[in-house]
């Protein structure tokens, strides 16, 4: 084992820490903040090797979660610590939407359906009220979140990956804005939310019944149409999993988009894995290791 670390935030910080555990070579870290983006408190999780605490700028990967998750899901189940104490990489895990704050009154809007609302951003700027006061998750990754963790942080380079809803998530804002992230991957992605019943009914809400507008917020359709922008993908399907066969992933969308504009894709189906984290356990290293790599080209 390596020397011991610690990182203490600076005194002029935006960022209030929530906890700091050891783990491995690094410490897994919890912070807290205030969203503009959101106009709520925000939280996210963050592994920070040895490297990181002493000072030493490392790459990172950003995870978006998916349907019903916070930062706790994939911090407390993926098992993606080792592997990252291992490489020398940071990975960041924000929550998945705004919440409602009973401490601080703050009421955000959300729905019975657990494919809406709270929980089920999709990672977009709602246009639509009630929606649009709060649900601006595309506002809070790409710029507040992301500006916020280069400034805290020392910080190499950013990947962006994610399961599910946030698979989604991952391809939408790693095409476009490719500026800002080194890597995309996903795992089990929702890849033509436009397409699929838990995107239909959660764009009707924050978009309204234009589908026009709901393409733009469609991952496969935003890959086609802004073309090649990385010189590989990584994307990782179980191939017993439940929402595939139902039709809400939409698989070979994102194919056929990568196919029709050469953006180089890595699809692998995994023989008898469903959608759970028994999976994302079974394959998280290897997308490390594609944003370790990806990030060392840079």
């Amino acid at each position: 084992m390596s020397d011991h670390y610690s990182y203490s935030l600076p005194a002029n910080s935006q960022l209030t820490t929530v906890s700091a555990n050891r783990c491995f070579d690094g410490e897994q870290h919890y912070y807290s903040h205030q969203s503009t983006a959101t106009k709520t408190p925000m939280t996210f999780s963050i592994y920070l090797p040895d490297e990181a605490l002493a000072g030493h700028r490392c790459p990172a990967v950003l995870y978006l979660s998916g349907l019903t998750c916070n930062a706790d899901n994939v911090t407390h189940k993926a098992h993606f610590q080792q592997k990252c104490s291992e490489l020398g990489m940071i990975f960041i895990a924000p929550d998945t939407s705004p919440r409602s704050d009973a401490d601080t009154g703050i009421d955000v809007p959300n729905d019975e359906r657990y494919f809406v609302g709270q929980g089920a951003s999709y990672y977009v700027d709602a246009t639509c009220a009630p929606w649009s006061d709060n649900f601006n998750m595309q506002s809070y990754i790409v710029d507040e979140l992301y500006d916020l963790l280069r400034a805290e942080f020392a910080i190499s380079s950013i990947g962006v990956m994610g399961h599910s809803m946030g698979g989604h998530g991952a391809l939408l804002l790693g095409f476009k804005f490719p500026s800002k992230f080194v890597s995309v991957s996903a795992l089990s992605p929702v890849c033509a939310a436009s397409e699929s019943a838990w995107g239909q009914a959660a764009y009707t809400e924050y978009f309204g019944e234009d589908k026009t507008v709901w393409k733009e917020f469609d991952a496969a359709h935003t890959i086609e149409t802004v073309g090649q922008q990385y010189s590989s993908i990584l994307v990782d399907q179980g191939a017993a999993d439940e929402f595939l066969a139902d039709g809400q992933l939409q698989t070979p969308k994102l194919q056929q988009a990568c196919e029709r504009v050469k953006q180089p894709l890595t699809l692998r189906y995994q023989a008898g894995h469903d959608h759970s984290y028994y999976f994302i356990q079974t394959v998280i290293n290897d997308h490390i290791e594609h944003h370790w790599r990806m990030a060392q080209l840079s």
